[in-house]
């Protein structure tokens, strides 16, 4: 009985998600409706399953970026940001569809389905400043 009950409320969350996710985008980029399987939350980010697309963070004499930005992904495919510097970072999508969570150097986060077609602009929310995009197709 329990497994039904936690079946059916994991189908009702899925769907609030599901219609609310338009709602969350604020400005360009499509929002970010239709990722699934968010990393657990902050720590260490070392979830590190198997993901199609691997989007590194550098940090090479000051600078901060994502590689490669763009990414690029196919429907359905996953997505994980690898931290190759010394501190933590995040991939925050804009309007908040998506958040790593804190991931330390050296270590990688879980990994995203993206589900929905269209461009999603995200940011480091530790570092403003450092911004990327994934263009789903």
């Amino acid at each position: 009985m329990n497994g039904s009950r936690t079946a059916r409320a994991g189908l009702l969350l899925a769907v609030l998600a599901a219609v609310a996710l338009p709602f969350a985008s604020c400005g360009g980029g499509g929002g970010g409706g239709g990722v699934t399987n968010p990393p657990p939350p902050s720590g260490g980010g070392g979830g590190g399953g198997t993901a199609n697309v691997i989007i590194t963070i550098i940090a090479e004499n000051g600078n901060m970026s994502f590689s490669p930005n763009p990414a690029t992904v196919t429907r359905g495919q996953t997505v994980a940001w690898r931290n190759s510097a010394g501190t933590a970072h995040t991939a925050t999508q804009n309007g908040g569809a998506f958040d790593t969570g804190n991931i330390n150097g050296g270590a990688q986060s879980g990994a995203l389905t993206m589900n929905t077609a269209g461009s999603f602009a995200y940011h480091c929310a530790i570092h403003p400043s450092m911004v990327g995009s994934v263009t789903v197709q």
